[in-house]
């Protein structure tokens, strides 16, 4: 019996090598095409990267630095269409370049602007098309959504997207802000409850905060408000 049990694994072992060894002998023309096919794919997507991609990339970072001055220096309009020069605009960059990580952030950029010149749907055309997850620019595009909802008479949107920015930022600058916006906002829907809940999480979580200096008043007034 003893004898039995130490040999049948390894006669169990050696037919599946044998069976192993006997499929890919006859299917070895159909393993190499597959092989050779995943080396082209392969080979392929590295081109494309290296070839095409990276150089777009570095083409676009190269011309956002002149776009950011104008949005730093408030000349929104020369900022989103260029100034005809060495400056397409940040819509340009958008259109050109939008799957490069600069052309994402001049998605943001060209919202940005819009919104700062009052053009809120355009803005939100914009932003709703950035995908990026830093922790600076997210926020404020974010915030900056719930600003063109709030002016698009769509406070409930407004008001979920001042939570979202608040929560992304998660920071004694950032998020107080839109807690307080998203109080103001609740506050304008009659729900002063909820107002003085965003108020109370600013004094309780960001305690340290401007917006913290003043907030029991506005606590206060919430809470008077939803007594009655």
């Amino acid at each position: 019996m003893a004898t039995k049990k130490s040999t049948t694994p390894e006669l169990e072992v050696g037919e599946i090598v044998s069976k192993s060894e006997q499929f890919i002998e006859n299917n070895k023309k159909n393993i190499l095409y597959g092989v050779i096919a995943l080396a082209v794919i392969v080979g392929a997507v590295l081109g494309i990267r290296h070839g095409y991609m990276v150089p777009r990339e570095k083409e676009a970072a190269s011309i956002m630095f002149k776009g950011e001055q104008y949005f730093a220096r408030d000349s929104f309009a020369m900022a989103l269409n260029g100034n005809k020069a060495d400056f397409p605009g940040f819509v340009s960059i958008a259109d050109q370049y939008g799957s490069t990580k600069a052309g994402n952030l001049a998605k943001a950029y060209a919202g940005l602007s819009y919104f700062k010149l009052g053009e809120n749907e355009k803005a939100l055309n914009y932003l709703k098309s950035y995908k990026g997850k830093d922790e600076m620019i997210a926020p404020a595009v974010y915030g900056t959504i719930g600003d063109c909802y709030v002016n698009m008479d769509k406070t409930k949107e407004g008001i979920d997207y001042f939570e979202k920015a608040a929560k992304k930022a998660n920071n004694e600058v950032v998020s107080p802000v839109y807690l307080k916006k998203a109080g103001i906002a609740y506050e304008s829907l009659g729900q002063y409850n909820d107002a003085a809940k965003a108020y109370s999480m600013i004094k309780e979580k960001y305690y340290n905060s401007v917006e913290a200096a003043d907030i029991d008043k506005y606590i206060a007034r919430a809470n008077v408000l939803a007594s009655k």
